[in-house]
């Protein structure tokens, strides 16, 4: 597990899903689309359209294209790490 970035503050939050622990799953404020209280990420960074995030439940960090604005162009979300590659899994 690793440990929280520097960066993450809960000043700069993202609500969406983590692709490693899905741990809002089953919220019904979640499931209707609304920001929940409880299943927020921290948004470490951004450039443009691309988010870098933290989930503050598994530590699991990652980039998510939201596709509004200057996008960086389509593609699934990736992992931040060695390597970079992408995890393959779905957006929200």
């Amino acid at each position: 597990m690793l440990p929280l970035d520097p960066h993450a503050g809960t000043g700069r939050r993202a609500w969406v899903a983590c692709p490693n622990c899905d741990d809002r799953r089953g919220c019904a404020t979640c499931e209707q689309g609304r920001t929940c209280s409880g299943h927020w990420r921290y948004l470490l960074s951004h450039t443009g359209s691309l988010l870098h995030l933290q989930c503050p439940s598994c530590t699991h960090v990652w980039s998510h294209e939201t596709g509004f604005g200057a996008t960086r162009g389509p593609g699934p979300a990736h992992r931040i790490g060695p390597g970079g590659t992408p995890d393959g899994s779905p957006g929200p």
